[in-house]
C-alpha cells in the first residue's frame, strides 16, 4: 500500500532541522574544544560545507527513487546488494550511535541537578534512557507530527536568544590562541563533528511521503542545512567566547564539559537562560533517542525483507504490530555502544556517516553513468561527477584525521560485511543494479532490458502520480518499427503497412496506397525530423499507432532534413473525436524537454514506450470499464 504523500517544505525542513540539533550541538561543544581549541568554529563550519555534495546527490536519489528505506535503497539499486548491505548497516548503526549520543546527553544534562553525579552514573541514566525508549517504541510506533515542528520552533527561537544575547558578551581573549593544533586537529575535529549533520537523512527516508519531492527534498534539504550550520557556528563562537577555556576542557586534568551551551546561556542569561537551553536541550535528546530507536529499527526489517539478514528480524508482533525483534537487537547494540568512551562513540558514528555519504555518492556516478532510460531525477545535482568524487575524497580524508579508531572501525565494518555477504547474502539476491548493468553495456553491444528499468519506470508513475488514460493503453499496445538504416518515406510505409495490415486484419496493399495517397495530399511532416502520418479506413471501432524511430533518418518527397520520428496513426472514422485527442497528446510529449535527444539514444523498443508513458502531458480521466495499462499482455514489436 502507497504511503499518503502529506509533507510540505516545512515539515521536511522541520524534520532535517530536528534531526540534526542534538547531542551534535548541546553535548559535542566541549569534546571538540579538548582537540582543536577555538578553532572548532572552522571544524563546524567545514563540517557543515562538506555536507554539500552528499547532501545534493543525495536530492537526486531521493527524487529519481522516492522510497522508505532512503540511502540503502537507493545504494542497493545502485551499487548492488553488497553494498547496498554496507549501506543499510552503516545507516543503522550510524541512527543507532547518534540516538546512543543523545542518551548520553540526557545523563549529562542530569548533572545540572546533581553536580556530584560521576561518570558511571551519566552511563547508567543513559542506559535506563534506553531501555525506556525502547519500551515505547515496543509498545507503540505512534507519533505526533506536529509536536516536532513545535520542537524545532522552540529549538531554533531558543538558540537565537542564545545567539543574539550572546555575542555582545563575548570576550575576545578567549580567541587568542585560535588553532593550538595546527591543520590537522581542524580536519579531525570536522570529522568529530559530522555526526552532528547526519539527521539530514531523515528526509530521505520519507521521500516516499514528500508531496511535491522535486521541489521540497532539495529545498527542505539545503534550507535546513544552511539554517543548522549557521546556528551551529554562531552558537559555538558564543560557548567559546563567554565560557573560559578551562571550563569547556582541561586536558590537565582530563575534565570536558558536556552542558557547554547551558553553561554558557547562564553566564549572560542568569538561571533563566541555563533552564531554556537545557530544557531545549533535553527535548532534542528525547526525540533524537526516541526517534533513533524507530528510524534505526526499520533497517534491519527493511534489509530482512530484501533478503539481506535472517527473516526473524521481519516478524512483527500480531499483537503489538511492531518489529519486536529488530527493535531489541538496535536497543542492544545502543546498550553496548553506551559502554564506549564518549570520544569513541562519538568517531564510530562519524565514520559510518561518512562512509554511507561516501556510498552515496558513488550511488549518482554509477547512475548517471549506466544511462538507464528511466533514471529520471527530478533535481539533478550540479557539478557532476567533480563534486561527488572531491567530496568522496574528503570524507575518505576526514575518516583518517580522526585517527586509528575509525579506520579500524570502517576497515572492520567492510570486512565483517564482506564475509556476512559472502557466507549468508550471496546467493540469496538475483536483481540487477545499475553498477552490472553499466558492466554488462561496457562488455557488450547487444541491448537489454533490465528489471531495475522496469521497477524505475514505475517509481517514475508514482511518483508522478500519473494514471495512464486511452492514449498510454496505445502507447502500451503500439507495435514499434525501429529502422537501424536510412530509408525512404514509401520504404517505411511499406513496412509499416505489413505491420499495421496484421494487426488490424486489413489488406498491406490498400493501407500503403491510403498512406502514400495522404501524403500526396499535403506533407505529414509536422516539424523537423517529426511525422505524424494519418489515415481513415473502413469500419468501427479501430484505431492503432505504430512508434517508428529511424536514427539514420526517412527522406520524404521534397524535403531536405530527415524524419527520425514518426506516430503512423489508423482508425475509423467513429474515432475521428479521438483523432484529435491523440494528435494533441502527441503535440505535448514531442514538445517535452530533450524528447529528440532521449528517443534516438533510447537503448532498445521498450525504452521508446517508457519515454512516451512517462511523459508529464496532461492525461484524460480513464474510464473504469476500461482495462488497466498491461492488462491485455506484453505488445508485440515489429
Amino acid at each position: 500500500m502507497a504511503l499518503k504523500r502529506e509533507l510540505g517544505l516545512w515539515d521536511v525542513f522541520a524534520l532535517g532541522a530536528g534531526a540534526m540539533i542534538s547531542s551534535g550541538l548541546f553535548v559535542l561543544p566541549g569534546l571538540a574544544f579538548a582537540v582543536a581549541g577555538p578553532s572548532i568554529l572552522l571544524a563546524y563550519a567545514l563540517g557543515g560545507f562538506l555536507l554539500i555534495p552528499a547532501m545534493l546527490s543525495q536530492a537526486e536519489l531521493a527524487t529519481a527513487m522516492p522510497r522508505s528505506g532512503g540511502a540503502y535503497f537507493h545504494i542497493e539499486r545502485s551499487l548492488g546488494a553488497f553494498a547496498g548491505m554496507l549501506a543499510g548497516l552503516a545507516n543503522w548503526f550510524s541512527i543507532a550511535l547518534k540516538a546512543a549520543f543523545a542518551l548520553i546527553g540526557i545523563g549529562a544534562f542530569a548533572r545540572l541537578i546533581w553536580p556530584d553525579m560521576g561518570e558511571p552514573t551519566v552511563r547508567a541514566i543513559a542506559i535506563a534512557g534506553c531501555l525506556f525508549f525502547t519500551a515505547v517504541n515496543l509498545v507503540s510506533v505512534r507519533h505526533a507530527g506536529r509536536f516536532q515542528v513545535w520542537l524545532v520552533v522552540f529549538l531554533l527561537a531558543s538558540l537565537l536568544i542564545f545567539v543574539g544575547l550572546g555575542l555582545p558578551a563575548i570576550e575576545p581573549t578567549h580567541f587568542d590562541y585560535f588553532m593550538p593544533g595546527g591543520l590537522s586537529s581542524i580536519l579531525a575535529t570536522a570529522g568529530l563533528v559530522f555526526v552532528s549533520f547526519g539527521g539530514l537523512t531523515t528526509i530521505a527516508n520519507v521521500a516516499e511521503e514528500i508531496h511535491n519531492p522535486e521541489r521540497d527534498i532539495p529545498a527542505g534539504m539545503f534550507l535546513a542545512a544552511l539554517v543548522v550550520s549557521l546556528l551551529y557556528v554562531l552558537a559555538v563562537m558564543v560557548t567559546v567566547g563567554v565560557l573560559a577555556p578551562s571550563r569547556l576542557a582541561d586536558p590537565a586534568t582530563g575534565y570536558v564539559n558536556l552542558t557547554p551551551l547551558s553553561e554558557a546561556a547562564g553566564v549572560f542569561l542568569g538561571r533563566p537562560g541555563l533552564v531554556i537551553l537545557s530544557l531545549g536541550a533535553m527535548l532534542a535528546f528525547i526525540t533524537t533517542a526516541n526517534g533513533g530507536i524507530l528510524a534505526a529499527s526499520r533497517a534491519p526489517l527493511a534489509m530482512s525483507r530484501d533478503g539481506l539478514l535472517p527473516e526473524v528480524l521481519e516478524r512483527v508482533s500480531p499483537r503489538l504490530h511492531t518489529p519486536v525483534v529488530s527493535i531489541l537487537l538496535t536497543s542492544g547494540f545502543m546498550v553496548l555502544a553506551l559502554l564506549l568512551p564518549i570520544a569513541d562513540l562519538v568517531k564510530t558514528a562519524s565514520a559510518m556517516m561518512l562512509l554511507l555519504f561516501l556510498l552515496t555518492n558513488v550511488a549518482v556516478i554509477i547512475m548517471r553513468a549506466s544511462g538507464m532510460q528511466n533514471y529520471r531525477p527530478k533535481y539533478r545535482a550540479p557539478l557532476y561527477p567533480w563534486m561527488q568524487i572531491i567530496g568522496s575524497g574528503f570524507y575518505v580524508l576526514l575518516i583518517i584525521g580522526m585517527g586509528w579508531l575509525p579506520l579500524l572501525v570502517t576497515g572492520g565494518f567492510c570486512l565483517a560485511g564482506a564475509a556476512w555477504y559472502g557466507l549468508y547474502v550471496r546467493g540469496r539476491i538475483s536483481r540487477e543494479s545499475a553498477l552490472v548493468y553499466l558492466v554488462k553495456k561496457i562488455a557488450s553491444k547487444e541491448i537489454y532490458r533490465s528489471e531495475l528499468d522496469d521497477e524505475l519506470k514505475h517509481i517514475a508513475l508514482e511518483r508522478d502520480q500519473v494514471i495512464h488514460d486511452r492514449f498510454d493503453q496505445l502507447v502500451h499496445q503500439a507495435a514499434i518499427l525501429d529502422l537501424p538504416e536510412a530509408t525512404t518515406a514509401d520504404q517505411m510505409f511499406r513496412q509499416a503497412s505489413v505491420v499495421l495490415a496484421r494487426r488490424l486484419g486489413l489488406d498491406a496493399g490498400e493501407l500503403f496506397n491510403r498512406l502514400m495517397e495522404r501524403e500526396a495530399q499535403s506533407t505529414t511532416i509536422v516539424l523537423p525530423g517529426l511525422a505524424v502520418p494519418h489515415i481513415i479506413v473502413e469500419g468501427e471501432g479501430l484505431f492503432d499507432m505504430l512508434l517508428v524511430r529511424a536514427r539514420q533518418g526517412v527522406l520524404f518527397p521534397g524535403r531536405d532534413q530527415p524524419v527520425k520520428t514518426a506516430f503512423i496513426l489508423i482508425g475509423t472514422s467513429d474515432e475521428r473525436n479521438y483523432h484529435l485527442r491523440a494528435l494533441m497528446a502527441i503535440a505535448h510529449i514531442v514538445q517535452e524537454h530533450d524528447f529528440t535527444r532521449r528517443w534516438l539514444e533510447a537503448s532498445a523498443g521498450e525504452h521508446l514506450r517508457d519515454i512516451l508513458l512517462l511523459s508529464t502531458r496532461k492525461r484524460d480521466r480513464l474510464h473504469p470499464s476500461q482495462p488497466p495499462e498491461g492488462a491485455p499482455g506484453e505488445p508485440p514489436e515489429a
